[in-house]
């Protein structure tokens, strides 16, 4: 699997551009804004994109899918108990202070145990709820990373303040989901910088 990150907007998301290095089938994980940058990344890519995966719908997250959609022609994925949260992202946004295109409704729930296949590459959906009801993380089939979303950061965890959050479920999902993984797991996370599960296990002051 090959990873390309563009951060975008003020939040400074880590969108992922995550490609199947023998067939260029590749996904788009957490457009969160700035669509012009995450386009010009894959316009200099020799990839095919054929879907669009929110971890989550927290604005930060989901603001450039309509255009990405738009561009390829290709299917929003997210967890169903995260559609209100999606379908308020512009007020959400107006509420931070930017603004945003409501995003379009997703052509596809996705929910635990669900397999998103990109070539000869596939993920495997994670139900991680806690920064919100439906939050999700991917499993890549290379057992060598794992997509988190918001759910774990290095040397932190997601805010749990934000409507539909709780922190209990968090470190429930982190400890029983994502902490079993394996000590080498690369964590790619939603903000930040890369960890993995190893460093968390011994160095996060939540765990």
């Amino acid at each position: 699997m090959q990873v390309e990150t563009v951060v975008v907007t003020e939040f400074m998301t880590n969108c992922f551009i995550v490609s199947d290095e023998e067939t260029k089938k590749a996904l788009v994980i957490d457009p969160g804004g700035d669509a012009h940058k995450i386009l010009n990344k894959i316009n200099s890519m020799d990839i095919e994109v054929i879907g669009i995966v929110d971890t989550h719908g927290h604005v930060d997250h989901v603001g450039a899918n309509r255009e990405i959609r738009d561009t390829f022609g290709v299917e929003v994925m997210l967890h169903r108990l995260d559609l209100p949260m999606l379908q308020a992202a512009s007020k959400m946004a107006t509420m931070f202070g930017v603004r945003i295109e409501q995003p379009p409704d997703p052509e596809r729930f996705i929910a635990e145990g669900d397999i998103i296949r990109m070539g000869n590459t596939t993920f495997k959906v994670i139900e991680t709820p806690g920064h919100s009801p439906g939050g999700i993380s991917l499993m890549c089939s290379d057992n060598k990373h794992c997509i988190v979303g918001d759910t774990l950061f290095m040397g932190s965890i997601g805010r749990t303040d934000l409507p539909g959050g709780d922190y209990n479920t968090l470190i429930q999902s982190i400890k029983t989901k994502i902490l079993p993984m394996g000590d080498e797991i690369v964590v790619l996370t939603g903000h930040g910088p890369a960890t993995t599960i190893g460093t968390e296990r011994k160095h996060n002051p939540f765990l």
